[in-house]
This record gives C-alpha cells, sequence and structure tokens, in this order.
C-alpha cells in the first residue's frame, strides 16, 4: 500500500494561484506515472495532469498554459502550480499513483484537496 496526502488547496480569487504538494508514505514501485486528478460537484472525476518519472508530461487541455506539473523522485513526492485560476477550476483534487503499466485512474488516491476559486 502507498498512503498519499495533499496539501496546498484553499480559497483562491480568480487570476490567483495556489500550489498543491503530494508525498508519498514510502518508495514509489517503479516506472510509474504520478498526477493530479480532480472532481467537481455534479461532474465526473478528471485527469488534470500527470508526469512520469521519465519525466514525460500530459495535461487537460483546459489548464495547458496555466498550470505545471513536477516531481521529486528522491522524495517521492509531486507538485501542482496552479496560475491564473478561473471559477471552473473549483474541485476536490487528488493525486495519484499507478503503475506505468496500468490504466489512467487506477493505483493508489490521496484523499483529496479541495480548491475553491471564487471573488
Amino acid at each position: 500500500q502507498v498512503q498519499l496526502v495533499e496539501s496546498g488547496g484553499g480559497l483562491v480569487q480568480p487570476g490567483g494561484s495556489l500550489r498543491l504538494s503530494c508525498a508519498a508514505s514510502r518508495s514509489i514501485f517503479r516506472p510509474n506515472v504520478m498526477g493530479w486528478y480532480r472532481q467537481a460537484p455534479g461532474k465526473e472525476r478528471e485527469l488534470v495532469a500527470e508526469m512520469s518519472d521519465g519525466g514525460t508530461t500530459n495535461y487537460a487541455d483546459s489548464v495547458k498554459g496555466r498550470f505545471s506539473i513536477s516531481r521529486n523522485t528522491v522524495k517521492n513526492t509531486v507538485y501542482l502550480q496552479m496560475n491564473s485560476l478561473r471559477l471552473e477550476d473549483t474541485a476536490v483534487y487528488y493525486c495519484n499513483v499507478r503503475s506505468i503499466y496500468h490504466s489512467r485512474a487506477s493505483g493508489f488516491w490521496g484523499q483529496g484537496t479541495q480548491v475553491t476559486v471564487s471573488s
């Protein structure tokens, strides 16, 4: 089992920034992909961004140019820098880690952190 603990969520005004962090409780199997998903009320959980331990990234079209994912593979952490936040970015954000050989949304999940964008 891998436990993931997220932090960094909160309330921010439109156009503001937040940085989410996610730390794994132990060393992670390799090769792997760490990523961020989000779920807004009444909507399905969707991929926001992911990054393999080899450095390959993938972003949802809605966040390209605004969000940036990064990792520290030694510390087993993943970060999500969110800039130019919009009202529609409001959601619970979940950290995920999976084997690179398994499908998206498999693997282990964090408990989620709330991001609210509001004026």
